[in-house]
């Protein structure tokens, strides 16, 4: 009895595991993908659990099919990883024509130092209604939000404070290290009104992030500043070194920020201490005393460079918050790593359906071309198969009746049509061609009172006409035989264009998204070797069918020669004098 239960144990295990895969947030949603964090060495590398983090979710042709999915995003959602418990999240920019799409997404939780966290993204379901919330995307102490999403239209708050922007300075740039960006002259700056969210306190402190890019060494440049007086808060760039200052404090970084690069600055306040931050690293830090901080946020004064994704935050965050935010926004995608996608029916995925959802609209133009080179290739071939064939069968019935009584066939005032459809036969077309040539000739010689007999200068002549008229039946029989021969040569080399530019476009698209992990870069190079696949189908079928259609034609026309001279000859031996 024991070891009766014991097995019925053992199976209940096994299938737990298939129980837990199968699970489905909602039915009215056709796929979903699993997005692993990756908060070890390999990833984030934190040390620390973190809560209510905001991720950034980078969609592109490599990693997503956009035709699985409204042109708008409004189908996508994002689950926790017990596949019950919704996300919030907001879109940020969503472009399903170019497939780039950027949705930040807020994770309840985040292990430290693990590969087992994950949550899922589910899409396609075309009755969904988009239900974004920027709001809830961020936690209470996220007083500020500027994405400059895509570079178009006023500049706004996307935190849940949702502070007016009243001075929109700056110009703004198509591409930053995350979506759009800002670029600011030196005389240009971007202001934020005070207002109460914008209200820091010393129990609580301070923590501010953006993305910075310098073209060339500054003048006490101000990335951001925040309130006003001797306990304002402000990080800035002097020469090529970055800086915080706060009250009497001020912390200033060893080494130089690269030019030209992107560089992702951030700066805490909180616990006695100011620590300045470059690329998720802490590279220094002064002494502080915390006091109360309120009023207007600037960004960008004396700065000549790009800034994009410029967050406040009214808490102290930890170093390894500001190292997730670089790893999660940059262009090395640490956190997050995409898998494949799962479909509602069978719970598994498509590689058909995830090679052409990752073709280019480039590759869909060049597939099209070699489309209708396979259909008029195949076409061409059926045609010219069937007029060989025709052709061939009518010139097997001719012969049968020629050969029956050649001397017959050879009077002018005799010859009949064969009974089975002589006007297929190309011999029967030479014959006609000899014939009336042998008629002409015997009528003239009628009419001088000549005997019938053919000189061979009159042999000469019908020969000529016969090989004019063999010409004309070669030219038939190969007619549109140049469209296989295009097929052929031509299929293979636009499918390779296609892949090169499929190519091209899908690395281009994930060095603007930054995602260059295995899952984002083998869908966009395999759909991009789909048009190669197209322009090999095209001409292999071509190639074949044109050396069979060659090889039968060469036949007919080896046929025509033999008749040709055979007709000539019988005519020699019957009328020469």
């Amino acid at each position: 009895m024991r070891l009766v239960a014991l097995k019925f144990v053992l199976a209940a295990l096994l299938l737990v595991p298939h129980l837990v895969s199968a699970a489905w947030w909602d039915d009215g949603w056709a796929y979903r993908k699993k997005i692993t964090l990756n908060t070890s060495s390999t990833g984030a590398d934190t040390r620390e659990a973190l809560t209510d983090v905001p991720v950034l979710v980078r969609l592109h042709t490599g990693n997503f099919g956009f035709l699985d999915a409204k042109d708008d995003g409004g189908d996508v959602r994002f689950v926790a990883a017990d596949d019950k418990t919704p996300l919030m999240y907001h879109i940020e920019h969503w472009d399903a024509v170019n497939e780039l799409a950027l949705v930040w997404v807020r994770v309840p939780k985040l292990s430290a130092a693990s590969t087992n966290e994950a949550i899922w993204m589910y899409y396609g379901n075309p009755k969904a209604v988009r239900e974004d919330a920027p709001k809830s995307t961020y936690d209470a102490a996220t007083a500020l939000v500027l994405h400059f999403a895509g570079s178009a239209g006023a500049v706004v708050d996307s935190s849940p404070a949702q502070n007016a922007v009243t001075n929109s300075g700056g110009t703004p740039l198509p591409q930053g290290p995350v979506d759009g960006a800002l670029t600011f002259n030196g005389a240009s700056e971007l202001r934020v009104a005070a207002s109460a969210a914008l209200h820091v306190t010393a129990q609580n402190g301070l923590t501010f992030a953006a993305w910075v890019r310098i073209p060339a060494p500054q003048s006490d440049a101000v990335v951001v500043s925040f309130g006003q007086g001797p306990d304002s808060f402000t990080v800035g760039i002097a020469g090529s070194k970055a800086f915080v200052r706060t009250g009497a404090a001020r912390a200033l970084s060893d080494s130089d920020l690269s030019l030209a690069t992107w560089h992702h600055l951030a700066a805490t306040l909180g616990g006695g201490k100011v620590i300045l931050f470059v690329d998720g690293k802490p590279v220094a830090e002064a002494a502080a005393t915390p006091a109360d901080v309120q009023g207007d946020a600037t960004v960008g004064t004396r700065l000549k460079g790009d800034v994009d994704e410029v967050q406040l935050h009214t808490v102290a965050r930890s170093p390894d918050w500001i190292k997730t935010a670089w790893a999660g926004q940059g262009a090395d995608a640490r956190l997050l790593s995409l898998g494949q996608d799962e479909q509602a029916a069978g719970g598994g995925h498509s590689y058909f359906r995830i090679l052409l959802g990752a073709v280019t609209l480039d590759g869909w133009v060049v597939i099209a071309i070699l489309g209708v080179m396979m259909v008029i290739s195949f076409a061409v071939m059926v045609g010219k198969g069937l007029l060989v064939y025709r052709t061939s069968q009518a010139n097997r019935s001719f012969m049968e009746h020629f050969q029956k009584d050649p001397d017959a066939m050879l009077d002018p005032r005799h010859a009949t049509r064969t009974a089975s459809a002589p006007n297929n036969s190309s011999l029967y077309r030479l014959y006609r061609v000899g014939l009336q040539q042998l008629a002409q000739r015997f009528t003239a010689y009628e009419q001088q009172g000549r005997p019938p007999n053919l000189s061979p200068q009159a042999l000469g002549a019908i020969k000529a006409s016969l090989d004019a008229g063999m010409v004309r039946e070669g030219a038939r029989l190969n007619r549109q035989m140049v469209l296989l021969t295009i097929a052929i040569s031509g299929g293979p080399f636009l499918g390779l264009l296609g892949t090169v530019v499929g190519v091209m476009i899908t690395f281009a698209a994930i060095a603007a998204a930054g995602d260059v992990n295995v899952n984002a870069i083998a869908p966009g190079i395999a759909a991009a070797l789909v048009a190669t696949v197209a322009g090999l189908a095209v001409a292999i079928p071509a190639l074949f069918g044109y050396n069979y259609l060659a090889s039968r034609i060469r036949e007919v026309s080896n046929e025509m020669t033999v008749f040709s001279d055979e007709l000539v000859t019988r005519m020699a031996e019957r009328y020469a004098p």
